[in-house]
C-alpha cells in the first residue's frame, strides 16, 4: 500500500513538472541599445596616444524564445539572441586602422526567469554561438584598407535582465549581455585574441 501511495505521489510530482512544459509559450522581443568595448593598448604606438578606442555603436537585438519548463518559482526558456551593431567607429593615432566595422552575433542560449508569473521577473542567460565582423574597406584617415574585411569567430554570451509586465501579452525588458568574442582584424597589434562586447539596452517582449 505504501508503495502504491509512493508511486502515485511520484506521478503527481512528475506531472506537475511536465504540465508547464507542455504549455510551452513563445516570445519575440526587440531591443535597442549600445555596445561598449573597452579601449585597447596598441603595441608600439606613440606614448601621447597609445590606445585603440571604440565608439558606442547603436545596436539592435531580435530574440526568439520558447519556454520549455516553468513553475511559480522559475521558468526555463531556450532563446536565440541575434545582435547587430551596424557601425562601430574606431580611432587611433596610427593611420592603419579601418574607419569602422559592423558586427553580428548569434548565440543560442538557456534563460532562467525567477518568479515568471509575477509583474517583475529577473533573469539570467548563458549560451554560445558565432559572430562575424565586417571591417570597412577604408581607413580612418583615408585610403584603402590593406587588411581583411571579414572575420568570423566563436562567441560566448552571458546576460542578466529584468522583465516587467505591461499587459497579458507584452512586457518591457531591460538587459545587459556580454558577447565574448574573437577580435576583428584592425591592422594593429593589441596583444589580445578576444574582447568583451557589452550590450546594454531596453525594449519590448511579445508573448504568444
Amino acid at each position: 500500500m505504501a508503495l502504491k501511495h509512493l508511486t502515485i505521489g511520484a506521478l503527481v510530482a512528475f506531472c506537475s513538472l511536465v504540465a508547464p512544459a507542455a504549455a510551452q509559450k513563445n516570445e519575440l522581443s526587440g531591443i535597442l541599445g549600445r555596445t561598449f568595448t573597452s579601449d585597447q593598448g596598441i603595441q608600439g604606438a606613440p606614448s601621447y596616444d597609445p590606445d585603440l578606442r571604440f565608439g558606442k555603436g547603436l545596436t539592435f537585438e531580435v530574440n526568439y524564445a520558447r519556454r520549455v519548463m516553468g513553475t511559480d518559482l522559475f521558468s526555463l526558456a531556450l532563446e536565440v539572441p541575434f545582435l547587430v551593431n551596424p557601425d562601430e567607429d574606431l580611432h587611433a593615432a596610427q593611420n592603419l586602422i579601418p574607419e569602422q566595422y559592423s558586427s553580428y552575433f548569434v548565440t543560442p542560449a538557456a534563460r532562467v526567469n525567477l518568479f515568471p508569473l509575477t509583474a517583475v521577473s529577473p533573469w539570467v542567460s548563458f549560451g554560445g554561438g558565432f559572430g562575424h565582423f565586417h571591417e570597412s574597406s577604408t581607413l580612418e584617415f583615408g585610403g584603402s584598407n590593406p587588411g581583411k574585411t571579414g572575420t568570423t569567430t566563436g562567441v560566448l554570451q552571458a546576460g542578466v535582465g529584468l522583465d516587467v509586465k505591461l499587459l497579458k501579452s507584452f512586457s518591457l525588458r531591460g538587459e545587459a549581455r556580454d558577447f565574448w568574442s574573437g577580435v576583428p582584424q584592425l591592422n594593429v597589434n593589441t596583444g589580445k585574441s578576444r574582447q568583451h562586447n557589452i550590450f546594454v539596452g531596453g525594449g519590448i517582449v511579445w508573448h504568444f
